[in-house]
């Protein structure tokens, strides 16, 4: 926290040092460029997030219109952000600039998918399974490209898009954490479907790259990287009206449509320091900017409020675009739900129950109470706090109500332990931790149920028990 401030307090002192009499052209150039960088960071987020994952995807050898999957639970090796490893994970990248897209969700019963259709904003087009609009009968999604003009036929759920890219982030749920049932969830993901309308008549078979095994690493990079990523993404996409105002912020750094990105050694440097204020300026937001879920605890809803409108509604609100919010939100997500709190719910802490912040090198206990209100599972994981992504080299990343072997106290709670190594014979319920850092838990309700939303269930503060 400290660092944080002391980078906020040089960049207040940079902005206000100098009056503009006293610069040269070159300097006021430089300064533009500065704040110019800062806020394209802050503003390009979700869309940097989605390009890292995409190319991710391209490094495995796959292309648009195929799935990423992972065939079992994985390891540290998957980057992304606060990825859930306690599911099946299939990532369906579409691109719909050839024409619409099919998405075919099979029905529950075998098995159970949980997921949403987003945009390379990352916000929801659509919920799908259970919880979305086929409500588990299965059902065949149209992505619809912004230039559409094709009827919708019988039998298709459209989804309009104003971009071109996106993707399905698509859970498949085991029964338990057990081999067989593990496997048979692997299976019944791969019944999911993903191939262009215009071979809607005869279907080619759905390309799947198994990413197990393998680092598949998003993370947000805040340097000349992350420029790169964001002008990946401009030349792919077509200019929202929402967000012209930025054609010429970003031309001023060097993105522009249509010509290379090429800063020069001096522009890069502003780049690179402007990436890495905008990430401390972010890290400080989501410190502080959400509210505790329940009153006088250290549980927060990792998302604004104003962001979760703003996602849930595609930013129609013309008096509303909450890119503060939502730049926090993808430091450490790669997700939105259309119909938030229906098929899963989720908190985070990064403070023990005295307001102290995590260190990988002591202990902690979670007390789950009873009758945990979920009607799927819940699970805690851990997660590197300065990248928000999984601990790396930890073998187990987190515990569930799916977890094999998981003890229950006598009056049906769970103990669940943080730390660099197991309490004596506590190792069932044992997250380790990497002593040399810090780290931030997330809870995971799927299916929650009313006594989540109404805090007639709560959650403990982890405490520090060593």
């Amino acid at each position: 926290m400290a660092r944080i401030m002391l980078i906020l307090l040089a960049l207040v002192s940079s902005m206000g040092c100098a009056s503009a009499k006293d610069l040269s052209a070159s300097d006021l150039n430089a300064r533009v460029i500065e704040r110019r960088a800062f806020e394209a960071v802050i503003w390009g987020m979700p869309a940097v997030n989605y390009d890292l994952m995409y190319q991710q995807m391209l490094n495995l050898g796959g292309k648009p219109n195929q799935i990423v999957y992972w065939s079992g639970l994985f390891d540290w090796q998957n980057q992304t952000l606060t990825p859930n490893p306690d599911v099946i994970y299939l990532m369906a990248f579409f691109n719909t600039k050839d024409g619409p897209v099919v998405i075919e969700i099979p029905p529950a019963g075998d098995g159970v998918i949980n997921g949403s259709i987003m945009d390379p904003w990352q916000a929801a087009i659509e919920d799908v399974g259970p919880a979305g609009v086929d409500k588990g009968v299965g059902g065949k999604y149209l992505v619809l490209p912004p230039d559409n003009k094709m009827a919708v036929p019988d039998g298709y759920i459209p989804l309009p898009s104003a971009n071109y890219q996106g993707y399905a982030l698509l859970r498949s749920i085991p029964k338990t954490g057990n081999k067989a049932d593990v496997e048979a969830a692997v299976d019944y993901g791969k019944r999911i479907r993903l191939y262009p309308f215009n071979q809607a008549a005869n279907p080619p078979k759905t390309v799947f790259l198994d990413a197990l095994g393998t680092v598949y690493d998003s993370a947000i990079p805040y340097d000349l990287r992350f420029f790169q990523s964001l002008d990946r993404f401009v030349q792919s996409e077509p200019w929202l009206v929402r967000d012209k105002a930025m054609i010429d912020q970003l031309r001023s750094l060097g993105i522009e449509k249509g010509k290379l990105f090429q800063p020069d050694a001096a522009t890069q440097a502003i780049l690179r320091e402007s990436a890495a204020e905008a990430h401390a300026w972010l890290d400080w937001q989501y410190e502080t900017t959400f509210a505790p879920y329940y009153e006088g605890r250290q549980w927060v809803l990792p998302i604004a409020p104003d962001a979760i409108k703003g996602l849930q509604s595609q930013y129609s609100d013309p008096d509303s675009y909450a890119v503060d919010g939502r730049g926090v939100t993808y430091t450490m997500a790669f997700f939105s739900n259309k119909h938030s709190g229906i098929g899963q719910f989720y908190l985070m802490t990064i403070k023990d129950k005295h307001g102290r912040p995590f260190e990988g090198s002591s202990t902690y206990r979670l007390t789950i109470p009873a009758h945990a209100p979920v009607k799927q599972y819940w699970s805690a994981t851990a997660y590197d706090r300065a990248t928000h992504t999984l601990i790396r080299g930890q073998k187990t990343l987190s515990r569930s109500s799916l977890s094999p072997g998981l003890a229950k106290n006598a009056d049906g709670s769970v103990d669940v332990f943080f730390g660099p190594t197991a309490p004596d014979g506590k190792e069932a319920n044992w997250v380790p931790t990497d002593p040399s850092g810090k780290f931030e838990v997330l809870f995971r309700f799927y299916g929650p149920e009313k006594p989540v939303f109404d805090r007639t269930w709560m959650l403990s503060d982890i405490e520090k028990v060593n």
